[in-house]
């Protein structure tokens, strides 16, 4: 479990395709002193629980399902790539975010990046249905930045709901939101109380 509160933003260094399968084998290179850091650990990779399986001074491996690799915006990483990376959550620590799983939903789009006084405002459309778990003011994790919903707009006619978000220059500089052009693939992670909620008004 996470926070949505990125604190590198790490390199993939090298990607290798695990033969007879179709899972993927990924090393990412990051600032963290990695000594700290077991074999098992559970790491947001852009959003993505993955669980370190090899490390070394200054980067840790991992291995990608075909499933997460179809999933997310994993399977179009290229060495060089640029990923915001965050640590399990520890019983005392603060939560300083909102509740994140690292259990993608699924991959959005970024439509536009505005600027709206000191901050960035972006806009993102999410289709499969994933809309009525958005509301403003609510939360939600996009490319596993934790982030507040300013605006929700749907658009029936094309299944999708565009979401706007503004992105403080604390955040743009610390992750790869600042980054993102228009069309970019990200991964959302809708709240999860959103979820349960919905779930408890179809079962009434």
């Amino acid at each position: 479990m996470f926070t949505g509160l990125v604190t590198d933003i790490g390199t993939v260094r090298a990607i290798e395709p695990r033969a007879g399968s179709s899972d993927m084998r990924l090393e990412i290179a990051t600032s963290w002193p990695t000594g700290g850091i077991a074999i098992g650990a559970s790491i947001s990779c852009s959003g993505c629980c993955l669980t370190v399986v090899a490390k070394g001074e200054g980067w840790m491996a991992f291995q990608a399902s075909g499933e997460t690799l179809a999933r997310t915006t994993l399977g179009g990483w290229a060495a060089g790539t640029r990923v915001n990376l965050e640590r399990s959550l520890r019983l005392g620590d603060e939560l300083g975010g909102h509740l994140v799983y690292g259990h993608v939903d699924a991959t959005g789009s970024m439509v536009s990046a505005t600027p709206d006084g000191g901050s960035l405002r972006l806009a993102f459309a999410l289709g499969h249905g994933l809309g009525r778990y958005v509301a403003a003011k609510g939360s939600i994790a996009v490319d596993g930045v934790s982030l507040t919903v300013n605006s929700v707009e749907d658009a029936p006619a094309r299944a999708m709901t565009v979401f706007g978000v503004n992105v403080i220059p604390h955040t743009r500089d610390a992750t790869t939101l600042g980054t993102l052009a228009p069309g970019q693939r990200v991964n959302v992670e809708v709240d999860m109380l959103a979820r349960y909620v919905a779930r408890l008004s179809e079962a009434g």
